[in-house]
């Protein structure tokens, strides 16, 4: 068995291996993974975090070893906690990164890929939130546009955004609205709901599709065009711009 870690800032993770292939999820940097299949060009990986699978250029990542993948997996995660910031590593060349890439056994301002030594001067993120401090971090990505498959305020999708807005409170999702709502405890009306509750929505076939953070006063925080606020009802989402529904209200979840 093959182990890798991303050792860039922001990867795209592939439906297939191929470059023109849709992107269906990124790697950032610091993120540790199984690889499972690894090909001339590409490799088909397992990530630790969510088990989320796709295809990944071998020049974007590092391999490690099983002892050095084990060592990441029973670590406690800490996170950037800038919007854009950057790493350097021993030669003072400097990597770009944004929101919520991992770092690696990071102390006093150092972490570390494979024994070689990075530092970071940033915020940081770590450990477990309250639901207020859940909305927060939510607000921090307010108006990133969207981008199908994005993990990042540069450009994020409808389960990357409620993905990445638990993971730096300390929480796992899965990747996919589908898959986030068979998680949690479900609820009957929006009258029991909580400000950080999920909503999801499905289209006419029944297949959820959708997923946002409520807010306070039955709003919510999604992305549609962008990471933006629309008022949340019996419904589903009314678009205050477009002065419409755009969204059809399927089951709330309350995950913490």
């Amino acid at each position: 068995m093959l182990y890798g870690i991303c050792n860039l800032s922001i990867v795209p993770l592939k439906a297939n291996e191929s470059d023109t292939s849709e992107m269906i999820s990124q790697v950032l940097f610091g993120e540790h993974f199984v690889v499972i299949e690894k090909q001339k060009n590409w490799s088909k990986i397992r990530l630790a975090f969510d088990s989320f699978e796709g295809y990944i250029d071998n020049k974007q990542y590092e391999e490690i070893s099983e002892e050095y993948f084990i060592l990441l997996s029973n670590q406690t995660p800490i996170y950037s906690g800038e919007i854009v910031d950057f790493i350097t590593n021993a030669k003072s060349e400097l990597t770009t990164i944004p929101l919520g890439v991992n770092l690696p056994f990071y102390k006093d301002e150092k972490l570390q890929i494979n024994n070689k030594p990075y530092f970071y001067e940033g915020s940081i993120l770590s450990g477990k939130s309250t639901k207020k401090e859940i909305l927060q971090t939510a607000f921090t990505y307010l108006n990133s546009p969207f981008l199908w498959g994005g993990k990042t305020p540069f450009g994020i999708d409808c389960s990357g955004f409620t993905q990445m807005v638990y993971k730096l409170c300390g929480y796992t999702l899965l990747r996919d609205a589908k898959e986030q709502a068979a998680q949690g405890e479900g609820l009957s009306f929006i009258e029991e709901s909580e400000p950080g509750d999920l909503a999801f929505f499905d289209n006419e076939e029944g297949v959820i599709i959708h997923v946002g953070i409520i807010l306070n006063d039955y709003n919510i925080i999604h992305v549609h065009g962008k990471v933006r606020i629309d008022t949340l009802d019996h419904s589903g989402i009314f678009n205050t711009d477009l002065q419409k529904h755009t969204h059809k209200l399927r089951v709330i979840k309350k995950i913490i």
